[in-house]
């Protein structure tokens, strides 16, 4: 078998290459970024390219899957750019794969991309994906969705297969994800349990993780098998702000959500930190999901607990944990964080 996997030096890429390249029944691995990467890739063939502007079909073409993980999560101060890389650029590889006659398709949708549920109980995957208005990366995701609709309708012989996971951690990620969510600001050792002594106790602040590695997994078995539709990939337990703070050895401070917001957005249009207060709106607001339709049909079984997906997360963070990868590489932000710097803290790619 032969799989194409666009966004393969990131957090979940690096995962999904390991992955295939662990199973005899794939033969060759096509591993496509924008960078090139400071390390091999586990076995597979580096192709360069960027979905938003190369030709896409000469990479897909002879392939028995793609799957598609590209995504920009900066510069979330310029939607224009992300928007070119997470809708349009989709859009490209979605067509890429129809004219090269890829029989399937594997995207990596997100819980991102669900309309606003409930806290209390889990959903299943028929649950409205029309995402949360105030934040670009699930407008994003739900208007993908729905271009995925669109090539279901056009290309009824296509397999599609969409994993909609929760937050994805691993210890290597740690650079990458302080990068693009907290900023040059914050230092290593603030991240020692000591120093942290309170964590806010906000209403509905109830989601899921998932360890990369299973996310990564996940993948394998959609590609390896034969079941089309959504799949939710999470790890239990689910998280709250009472196991957060328990792992960080830190009290609960009560915190009404619109001081979170307003903090959020405060710190952002301060240029203190990267990340756009939607994503706020969207931990608050976006469902518990069910995976038993994926551990059902597609045979998955997260090996790590969701605590311990987090617990590697914030331990890589104190340690400055990397990859030699771009995406995952200390060397990205500079001397100093200087290049964070640079971008504005989100202004800039």
């Amino acid at each position: 078998m032969r799989v194409v996997v666009t966004g393969a030096t990131g957090n979940v890429g690096t995962s999904v290459v390991r992955a295939l390249a662990a199973d005899p029944a794939v033969d060759e691995i096509v591993a496509v970024a924008r960078r090139r990467p400071g390390r091999a890739l586990d076995g597979a063939k580096f192709a360069q390219g960027d979905v938003s502007t190369s030709p896409l079909e000469p990479f897909f073409r002879g392939a028995d899957a793609v799957i598609h993980l590209a995504w920009l999560i900066q510069p979330g101060r310029d939607e224009s750019v992300t928007r070119r890389v997470n809708v349009d650029g989709s859009r490209r590889v979605f067509d890429a794969v129809a004219a090269a006659g890829v029989p399937s398709l594997v995207y990596a949708s997100s819980v991102g991309a669900y309309s606003p549920g409930p806290k209390d109980r889990q959903v299943d995957e028929s649950w409205p994906t029309d995402g949360i208005p105030t934040s670009f990366y699930s407008r994003h995701k739900a208007q993908v969705e729905r271009d995925l609709d669109r090539l279901e309708r056009e290309h009824p012989r296509l397999r599609v297969v969409r994993l909609r996971p929760g937050l994805i951690f691993k210890r290597e990620a740690a650079t990458e994800i302080r990068r693009l969510f907290v900023g040059p600001l914050l230092p290593r050792a603030a991240l020692r349990s000591s120093l942290i002594p309170v964590f806010p106790d906000v209403p509905g602040l109830r989601f899921q993780a998932v360890h990369s590695d299973d996310a990564g997994d996940a993948y394998r078995a959609a590609v390896l098998g034969d079941a089309a539709g959504a799949f939710n990939i999470a790890a239990e337990p689910v998280l709250d702000p009472a196991r957060l703070a328990s792992l960080l050895g830190a009290r609960l401070v009560p915190l009404p959500r619109r001081v979170v917001r307003a903090g959020a957005a405060a710190t952002y249009w301060l240029r203190l930190q990267p990340a756009e207060p939607g994503w706020v709106d969207m931990g608050l607001n976006v469902p518990l999901m069910s995976t038993e339709r994926a551990r059902r049909d597609l045979g998955w079984e997260p090996r790590h607990t969701a605590v311990e997906a987090v617990t590697e997360l914030v331990e890589g963070m104190r340690d400055g944990a990397e990859d030699q990868t771009p995406p995952l590489a200390r060397a990205t932000s500079g001397p100093a964080r200087a290049r964070e710097f640079l971008t504005g803290l989100g202004q800039r790619q």
